[in-house]
C-alpha cells in the first residue's frame, strides 16, 4: 500500500519525503485547496520546485485543488488545474464536477483522483467518476467499515485511497455547513474549517470558554486541555445531557487496522496534517513508514504510538470499526 502524506509548505514537503513517504499531497496558496489558511500552502513556483526536488527522490506529488468553484470564478480553478498539470504533478485532487470536466477534457493524459470532498461512499458513485471523467482514484469519506470498503474494492475498477491518521472530520466531508454558519466561512468552497480569526477564548466561572464566530464551543475545567474550538467536535446540550454530538476532540489512529484494510484491498494510506509543522510530518510518516515495513514482514502494530501528536493526546480508529452503529 502507498503511504500518501501531507506537505502544508515546502519545508514540510522535503520533510516527508526524507522521512519515507511514495506520495506527497499539497495545494496551492488560494481558495482551491481545502486547507486555505495563512502561512499554508505553495506558490506556483515552490510547486515546480518541490515536485523536482520529490521526483529526484522517486516521490510523486499530487495537488489538492478539492473545493467546490464559486460561481463567476471559475478561472481561478481553472488556472490552478493548468498550472499544477504545467508543473509535472502526478496526479490532481478534485471533487467539484466542473473542475474535474475541465481537468480531463483539457489534459486528457493527466491521472485524476476523487477527492474526500466529493463524499464518494459507494461504488456506483465511484464508478459515475471513472466513466464520465476517467479517474483512477477516489478518496474514500470517513464514515465506512473496513467490510464497506472491501465491497466498493470489488465492486469497482477504480483504485481506493483512506485516511489512517490525523484530524477526524465529523460524517462525510463536503458537508461542513455548521463551520459556515457560525463563521460565513465555508470550508468546501473558500477552503477554511473555523478560521482563526473568528477564535476566541475566556475565563467564565472558573473553566476557559472557546467561542468561534461568537458561538460558545466548549468549556474546559481547570486540568482539562483546552482544545481548538472545531464546531462540529463542540460539546453540545440536549435533553438527554450535554457531551460530543458529532465527534470527540481526537485523532483518528488506524494502525491496528492496516492488516485489515491491506486484506480489503485499499491501494493507498492517507495521513492528515497539512497544516501541521514539519516535525509532525517527520515522526507521524516515519512511524507509519516502519509500521508498513514491519507489516511486509509479518508483524502487527497495536498503535502507532504517536498520541503526542494527535488531537487530545489520544486516538481512536473511527468508523472502521463502527461501534457507535
Amino acid at each position: 500500500m502507498e503511504l500518501i502524506c501531507p506537505a502544508g509548505t515546502p519545508a514540510s514537503l522535503e520533510a516527508a519525503v526524507e522521512a519515507g513517504a511514495d506520495a506527497v499531497y499539497c495545494g496551492f496558496r488560494d481558495e482551491t485547496n481545502a486547507r486555505n489558511f495563512p502561512g499554508l500552502n505553495f506558490s506556483r513556483d515552490e510547486l515546480r520546485k518541490g515536485i523536482a526536488f520529490a521526483h529526484r527522490h522517486g516521490v510523486k506529488v499530487l495537488v489538492a485543488i478539492n473545493t467546490f468553484a464559486r460561481a463567476g470564478s471559475f478561472e481561478l480553478w481553472r488556472s490552478a488545474v493548468d498550472d499544477a498539470a504545467a508543473a509535472g504533478a502526478d496526479a490532481l485532487i478534485l471533487a467539484d464536477l466542473a473542475t474535474l470536466d475541465y481537468a480531463s477534457r483539457r489534459h486528457p493524459d493527466q491521472r485524476l483522483h476523487v477527492s474526500v470532498q466529493a463524499g464518494a461512499a459507494n461504488a456506483d458513485a465511484i464508478r459515475f467518476y471513472a466513466e464520465a471523467f476517467g479517474a483512477r482514484r477516489v478518496v474514500l469519506p470517513r464514515v465506512l467499515n473496513v467490510m464497506e470498503i472491501a465491497t466498493i474494492v470489488r465492486e469497482s475498477a477504480c483504485e481506493t485511497e483512506v485516511f489512517v491518521f490525523g484530524g477526524l472530520c465529523v460524517m462525510e466531508e463536503g458537508r461542513c455547513s455548521l463551520s459556515s454558519y457560525a463563521t460565513g466561512k465555508s470550508p468546501n468552497m473558500n477552503g477554511v474549517c473555523s478560521p482563526a480569526s473568528h477564535v476566541a477564548y475566556s475565563e467564565r466561572d472558573g473553566q476557559i470558554a472557546s467561542t468561534l464566530g461568537g458561538f460558545t464551543i466548549n468549556s474546559f475545567g481547570k486540568n482539562e486541555l483546552a482544545g481548538y474550538p472545531t464546531l462540529c467536535k463542540g460539546r453540545f446540550a440536549t435533553p438527554k445531557g450535554s457531551g460530543y454530538i458529532f465527534e470527540e476532540p481526537v485523532s483518528l489512529d488506524a494502525a491496528v487496522m492496516l492488516p485489515a484494510l491491506r486484506d480489503a484491498g485499499v491501494t493507498a494510506l492517507k495521513i492528515e496534517g497539512r497544516q501541521r509543522g514539519r516535525a509532525y510530518i517527520a515522526e507521524v510518516v516515519r512511524s507509519f513508514r516502519d509500521i508498513l515495513s514491519g507489516l511486509d514482514k509479518g508483524q502487527v502494530a497495536a498503535s502507532a504510538g504517536l498520541a503526542a501528536m494527535a488531537e487530545g493526546q489520544t486516538g481512536t480508529v473511527g468508523a472502521y470499526r463502527k461501534s457507535w452503529r
